[in-house]
């Protein structure tokens, strides 16, 4: 047991599965390639690469932990100007030039205005991004934001998801600088807020300020993937829906008008689309504890009604469609959007709100970005990764939109993202900054 309400499982440490103690994929890999010239000499600059970073581990873990302790908790959004000013400060004391960006709009309180740092190294015309978002979901405890070190593993809230991504990219950032490997074109880091709520006051906004991947040839992006790429992504729109009704004493509710009723009548014909729509499958691999067919969820937070005795007046719910990358988004917004809207104009009284809309995407896993990172996860794992989609939202689909190859890959593990014993490995960190340095170097020398 660990203080602070962490728990630690030593059997995971003897797992014969695991190369890491408690880092465990359940995922079977896809076999590598022949060793061929190129991978030779991956090879011998990951053996400088890695040695440079396996004598950093417990600067790794000092550097994480301190990004750990700002609760950068997303929703409501807090403490986004320290995290920026951390990281700029950081950033500049290795050396590298840094933009800080923000929305130009003022807030009540300027300490959570969110900012994006773009970062660079290199110069050049091409640029290879490497993406991260320092917002995180809220804790279960507050005892999440007191980072914990336990031998190679450090617990906290975002060590997953995805702080220690984000140092894996800033190390492998100082690796290439500390050995000295000259690149033929930059890599551009690029740090936002406001990922765990759709991006709009982050990515979304470069995006829309034309300031997302200038000149881009790829970007990597530092999800907790559990050791697989995911190359492609659910699209997903997301509601709020509010029914209406008229209160009145239990005794007298031939005089109320039940919302709660009128909501279930609701349900009942979106249950109709949710049968239809998860008949769906998708044609790209998913993990072993996923389905490939599309998804309809209702419910996932609910309420209504003031007391047991009285006609409830007001009754919501949430609607989540998570859509496969061959369905399409606008098509499928209009039909779910359809259906409330008729029943609206059939006398029911209801409003809705969206609370996150997002395009699926995709990404071939054959092409020069696929083949680079596969090679270099091969190089330094002695495994070639798996492709698989993610279950839900990927901020790679703004890169996409820019007709530019993106892919996820993290050494955080999905299965204690958000949750409540949240940790990462910071071997798995070294090794991963590591897979971002060769690719760099293979996709900016080729």
């Amino acid at each position: 047991m660990i203080e602070t309400g962490w728990v630690y499982t030593e059997k995971f440490a003897s797992a014969k599965a695991c190369q890491y103690g408690p880092w465990h994929c359940p995922h079977e890999f896809l076999a590598c390639k022949p060793m061929n010239p190129r991978l030779k000499d991956l090879t011998a600059q990951s053996g400088a690469i890695l040695s440079w970073l396996r004598q950093r581990e417990d600067e790794i873990a000092a550097l994480l932990a301190d990004l750990v302790a700002i609760p950068t908790e997303n929703p409501p959004g807090r403490n986004y100007r320290a995290c920026v000013d951390f990281l700029e400060t950081h950033l500049r004391q290795v050396g590298l030039d840094c933009e800080r960006l923000g929305l130009g709009v003022s807030r009540d309180d300027a300490e959570n205005s969110p900012e994006s740092l773009l970062a660079s190294h290199g110069s050049g015309e091409r640029a290879l991004y490497f993406h991260g978002h320092y917002d995180v979901v809220p804790p279960q405890t507050s005892a999440q934001f007191q980072p914990l070190r336990k031998e190679h593993f450090l617990f906290g809230r975002g060590s997953a998801d995805m702080k220690g991504g984000i140092v894996a990219m800033l190390y492998a950032i100082r690796a290439l600088k500390q050995i000295g490997v000259e690149l033929k074109g930059r890599i551009g880091l690029t740090l936002v807020p406001d990922e765990e709520t759709g991006g709009m006051e982050g990515t979304a906004w470069l995006a829309r300020k034309g300031l997302l991947g200038r000149d881009g040839i790829g970007m990597l992006l530092a999800e907790p993937t559990s050791g697989v790429v995911w190359n492609a992504n659910r699209g997903a729109i997301s509601l709020r829906v509010r029914v209406f009704g008229k209160p009145a004493h239990v005794g007298l509710q031939h005089r109320g008008e039940n919302a709660f009723e009128r909501m279930h009548a609701l349900v009942e014909k979106l249950q109709q689309l949710k049968r239809e729509v998860e008949q769906r499958t998708t044609r790209f691999n998913i993990g072993s504890e996923q389905a490939p067919n599309s998804i309809l969820m209702l419910g996932g937070e609910s309420g209504g009604g003031t007391n047991f005795n009285v006609v409830p007046e007001e009754c919501w719910f949430t609607i989540d469609r998570r859509i496969n990358p061959e369905e399409d988004l606008t098509a499928e917004k209009i039909r779910l959007l359809g259906i409330l809207e008729r029943c609206k104009q059939d006398g029911m009284p209801l409003e809705w709100e969206i609370l996150q809309e997002g395009t699926s995407t995709s990404c071939e896993e054959g092409g020069p970005l696929g083949e680079a990172l596969s090679r270099s996860v091969y190089t330094v794992t002695g495994e070639g990764p798996r492709f698989e989609m993610c279950p839900g939202l990927l901020e790679t689909r703004f890169y996409a939109a820019q007709g530019m190859p993106a892919f996820a890959y993290g050494p955080g593990l999905l299965s204690v993202a958000h949750g409540p014993n949240e940790y990462v490995d910071l071997r798995r960190i070294v090794d991963t900054a590591a897979i971002y340095a060769l690719t760099a170097i293979e996709m900016l020398n080729a």
